[in-house]
Protein backbone atom coordinates (compact mmCIF):
# COMPACT_ATOMS: atom_id res chain seq x y z
CA UNK A 1 0.00 0.00 0.00
CA UNK A 2 1.47 3.10 -0.89
CA UNK A 3 0.29 6.68 1.54
CA UNK A 4 1.06 9.71 0.01
CA UNK A 5 1.95 11.49 3.40
CA UNK A 6 2.48 15.10 2.00
CA UNK A 7 -0.12 16.95 3.97
CA UNK A 8 -1.42 14.06 5.98
CA UNK A 9 -1.61 14.47 9.69
CA UNK A 10 0.18 12.23 11.66
CA UNK A 11 -2.75 10.37 13.35
CA UNK A 12 -4.07 10.11 9.56
CA UNK A 13 -0.71 7.92 8.58
CA UNK A 14 -0.86 6.17 11.21
CA UNK A 15 -4.44 5.18 10.84
CA UNK A 16 -4.19 4.02 7.08
CA UNK A 17 -1.07 1.78 8.58
CA UNK A 18 -3.02 -0.14 11.11
CA UNK A 19 -5.87 -0.37 9.03
CA UNK A 20 -3.82 -1.95 6.08
CA UNK A 21 -3.54 -5.62 5.75
CA UNK A 22 -0.14 -5.54 3.80
CA UNK A 23 2.90 -3.45 3.97
CA UNK A 24 2.93 0.29 3.26
CA UNK A 25 5.31 2.47 2.04
CA UNK A 26 5.07 6.42 2.55
CA UNK A 27 5.94 8.62 -0.30
CA UNK A 28 6.82 12.32 0.96
CA UNK A 29 7.24 12.37 4.77
CA UNK A 30 8.21 15.43 5.63
CA UNK A 31 8.25 15.89 9.94
CA UNK A 32 5.55 13.88 11.10
CA UNK A 33 5.82 12.89 14.03
CA UNK A 34 5.00 9.13 15.74
CA UNK A 35 4.56 7.43 12.46
CA UNK A 36 4.58 3.43 13.47
CA UNK A 37 3.84 4.37 17.02
CA UNK A 38 3.11 1.36 19.29
CA UNK A 39 2.41 -0.67 16.08
CA UNK A 40 2.62 -4.57 16.21
CA UNK A 41 4.32 -6.71 13.22
CA UNK A 42 3.70 -3.80 10.54
CA UNK A 43 6.40 -3.10 7.82
CA UNK A 44 6.85 0.58 7.20
CA UNK A 45 9.00 1.86 4.35
CA UNK A 46 9.82 5.76 4.47
CA UNK A 47 11.07 7.98 1.70
CA UNK A 48 11.73 11.77 3.25
CA UNK A 49 12.01 12.91 6.87
CA UNK A 50 9.59 11.63 9.25
CA UNK A 51 9.36 13.92 12.74
CA UNK A 52 10.31 12.97 16.06
CA UNK A 53 9.39 9.83 18.12
CA UNK A 54 9.64 7.48 15.04
CA UNK A 55 8.61 3.76 15.87
CA UNK A 56 7.96 5.07 19.73
CA UNK A 57 6.32 1.70 21.67
CA UNK A 58 7.42 -0.25 18.68
CA UNK A 59 6.58 -3.85 19.53
CA UNK A 60 7.29 -5.76 16.52
CA UNK A 61 7.71 -5.03 12.75
CA UNK A 62 10.13 -3.51 10.59
CA UNK A 63 10.26 0.45 9.99
CA UNK A 64 13.06 1.54 7.18
CA UNK A 65 13.77 4.87 6.24
CA UNK A 66 15.22 6.10 3.35
CA UNK A 67 16.48 9.57 4.27
CA UNK A 68 17.72 11.01 7.65
CA UNK A 69 15.63 11.23 11.18
CA UNK A 70 14.71 13.73 13.81
CA UNK A 71 14.70 13.21 17.42
CA UNK A 72 13.68 10.16 19.80
CA UNK A 73 13.58 7.32 17.18
CA UNK A 74 12.61 4.48 19.07
CA UNK A 75 11.44 5.58 22.14
CA UNK A 76 11.21 2.73 24.96
CA UNK A 77 10.58 0.32 22.32
CA UNK A 78 10.12 -3.30 22.76
CA UNK A 79 10.42 -5.38 19.79
CA UNK A 80 11.00 -4.49 15.80
CA UNK A 81 13.94 -3.22 13.79
CA UNK A 82 14.06 0.24 13.01
CA UNK A 83 16.72 0.97 10.04
CA UNK A 84 17.82 3.99 9.05
CA UNK A 85 19.59 5.21 5.75
CA UNK A 86 20.99 8.54 6.46
CA UNK A 87 21.57 10.08 9.93
CA UNK A 88 19.34 10.17 13.44
CA UNK A 89 18.79 12.77 15.31
CA UNK A 90 19.55 13.44 19.59
CA UNK A 91 17.99 10.74 21.95
CA UNK A 92 17.82 7.54 19.63
CA UNK A 93 16.86 4.86 21.31
CA UNK A 94 15.35 6.21 24.62
CA UNK A 95 14.73 3.96 27.04
CA UNK A 96 14.50 0.95 24.51
CA UNK A 97 14.41 -2.37 26.24
CA UNK A 98 14.70 -4.84 23.44
CA UNK A 99 14.65 -4.63 19.10
CA UNK A 100 17.54 -3.11 17.29
CA UNK A 101 18.08 0.15 15.79
CA UNK A 102 20.54 0.21 12.85
CA UNK A 103 21.83 3.90 11.53
CA UNK A 104 23.99 3.94 8.76
CA UNK A 105 25.34 7.63 9.44
CA UNK A 106 25.47 9.34 12.28
CA UNK A 107 23.88 9.81 15.58
CA UNK A 108 23.20 12.91 17.61
CA UNK A 109 23.58 13.74 21.22
CA UNK A 110 22.31 10.96 23.79
CA UNK A 111 22.19 8.06 21.82
CA UNK A 112 21.20 5.04 24.00
CA UNK A 113 20.41 7.32 26.81
CA UNK A 114 18.28 4.81 29.49
CA UNK A 115 18.94 1.91 27.15
CA UNK A 116 17.61 -1.21 29.31
CA UNK A 117 17.34 -4.80 29.18
CA UNK A 118 14.65 -6.21 30.22
CA UNK A 119 13.82 -10.09 31.04
CA UNK A 120 14.91 -11.82 28.23
CA UNK A 121 15.31 -8.82 25.49
CA UNK A 122 18.28 -7.73 24.58
CA UNK A 123 18.21 -4.25 23.37
CA UNK A 124 20.90 -3.46 20.04
CA UNK A 125 22.10 0.14 18.64
CA UNK A 126 24.22 -0.13 15.53
CA UNK A 127 25.65 3.37 14.26
CA UNK A 128 27.62 3.26 11.27
CA UNK A 129 29.14 7.00 11.74
CA UNK A 130 29.97 8.62 14.70
CA UNK A 131 27.80 9.98 17.67
CA UNK A 132 27.23 13.01 19.60
CA UNK A 133 27.85 13.84 23.12
CA UNK A 134 26.62 11.79 26.08
CA UNK A 135 26.42 8.56 24.26
CA UNK A 136 24.89 5.69 26.56
CA UNK A 137 23.84 8.47 29.41
CA UNK A 138 22.42 6.26 31.97
CA UNK A 139 22.78 2.72 30.21
CA UNK A 140 21.13 0.21 31.86
CA UNK A 141 21.62 -3.04 29.57
CA UNK A 142 21.42 -3.77 26.20
CA UNK A 143 24.29 -2.95 23.60
CA UNK A 144 25.36 0.14 21.55
CA UNK A 145 27.89 -0.20 18.95
CA UNK A 146 29.60 2.44 17.07
CA UNK A 147 31.96 1.95 13.69
CA UNK A 148 32.72 5.03 12.27
CA UNK A 149 32.93 4.22 8.78
CA UNK A 150 32.40 7.58 7.31
CA UNK A 151 35.11 9.51 9.02
CA UNK A 152 37.82 7.27 11.01
CA UNK A 153 39.91 10.32 11.14
CA UNK A 154 37.59 12.06 13.37
CA UNK A 155 36.96 11.39 17.00
CA UNK A 156 34.20 8.56 17.50
CA UNK A 157 32.13 10.01 20.43
CA UNK A 158 31.69 13.52 21.90
CA UNK A 159 32.03 14.65 24.91
CA UNK A 160 31.02 12.67 28.04
CA UNK A 161 30.21 9.26 27.09
CA UNK A 162 28.88 6.59 29.32
CA UNK A 163 27.74 9.32 32.00
CA UNK A 164 25.83 7.54 34.92
CA UNK A 165 26.36 4.10 32.60
CA UNK A 166 25.22 1.00 35.01
CA UNK A 167 24.54 -1.84 32.66
CA UNK A 168 24.95 -2.85 29.45
CA UNK A 169 27.42 -3.00 27.40
CA UNK A 170 29.58 -0.01 24.66
CA UNK A 171 31.56 -1.26 21.64
CA UNK A 172 33.50 1.33 19.56
CA UNK A 173 35.49 0.44 16.71
CA UNK A 174 38.67 2.43 18.02
CA UNK A 175 41.46 2.53 20.12
CA UNK A 176 38.93 5.26 22.03
CA UNK A 177 43.44 6.80 23.19
CA UNK A 178 41.73 10.08 23.14
CA UNK A 179 38.36 9.57 24.55
CA UNK A 180 37.93 10.05 28.03
CA UNK A 181 35.45 8.23 30.04
CA UNK A 182 34.30 8.63 33.85
CA UNK A 183 35.72 6.01 36.91
CA UNK A 184 32.96 4.23 37.02
CA UNK A 185 33.44 2.30 33.68
CA UNK A 186 36.24 0.51 32.21
CA UNK A 187 37.21 0.11 28.88
CA UNK A 188 39.75 -2.35 27.53
CA UNK A 189 40.38 -3.68 23.84
CA UNK A 190 37.75 -6.42 22.80
CA UNK A 191 38.64 -9.90 23.12
CA UNK A 192 37.91 -12.59 20.45
CA UNK A 193 34.95 -13.75 22.61
CA UNK A 194 33.68 -10.23 22.95
CA UNK A 195 33.89 -9.55 19.45
CA UNK A 196 31.29 -12.93 18.58
CA UNK A 197 29.18 -11.82 20.74
CA UNK A 198 27.82 -8.95 18.47
CA UNK A 199 29.02 -10.25 15.19
CA UNK A 200 24.99 -11.43 14.40
CA UNK A 201 24.31 -7.91 14.58
CA UNK A 202 27.19 -6.57 12.65
CA UNK A 203 26.21 -8.66 9.80
CA UNK A 204 22.71 -7.95 10.00
CA UNK A 205 24.09 -3.97 9.80
CA UNK A 206 26.14 -4.96 7.06
CA UNK A 207 23.21 -6.85 4.94
CA UNK A 208 21.57 -3.60 5.14
CA UNK A 209 24.21 -0.94 4.01
CA UNK A 210 26.46 -3.26 1.60
CA UNK A 211 29.48 -2.78 3.97
CA UNK A 212 31.80 -6.29 4.55
CA UNK A 213 31.78 -7.71 7.87
CA UNK A 214 34.89 -8.74 7.92
CA UNK A 215 36.77 -5.40 6.68
CA UNK A 216 34.54 -3.76 10.05
CA UNK A 217 35.92 -6.55 12.21
CA UNK A 218 39.54 -6.08 10.73
CA UNK A 219 39.63 -2.73 13.16
CA UNK A 220 40.60 -3.52 16.99
CA UNK A 221 37.33 -2.27 18.86
CA UNK A 222 37.32 -0.85 22.50
CA UNK A 223 34.58 -1.99 24.94
CA UNK A 224 32.95 -0.13 27.19
CA UNK A 225 30.88 -1.64 30.58
CA UNK A 226 30.57 -0.77 34.43
CA UNK A 227 33.04 -1.11 36.99
CA UNK A 228 32.14 -3.05 39.03
CA UNK A 229 33.93 -2.39 41.91
CA UNK A 230 33.08 0.90 41.80
CA UNK A 231 29.83 0.96 40.24
CA UNK A 232 26.88 4.00 39.55
CA UNK A 233 24.48 1.59 41.01
CA UNK A 234 25.19 3.40 44.80
CA UNK A 235 23.94 6.35 43.54
CA UNK A 236 20.75 4.88 42.33
CA UNK A 237 20.03 1.75 44.69
CA UNK A 238 19.33 1.95 48.66
CA UNK A 239 21.48 -0.22 50.95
Amino acid sequence: MIIHAEGLEPQAINDMIRDSEESCTLEGCCGQRFIGAGMSDKDIEIHGIPGNALGAYLNGGTVTVHGNTQDAVGDTMNEGRIIIHGNIGDAAGYAMRGGKIFVEGNAGYRAGIHMKAYRDKVPVMVIGGRTGSFLGEYQAGGHIIVLNLSEPDKKIVGNFPCTGMHGGRMYLRSDCKNVVFPDQVTAHPATHSDMEEIRESLEEFCSYFHHDAEEILSVPFTVIEPDSSNPYRQLYVAN
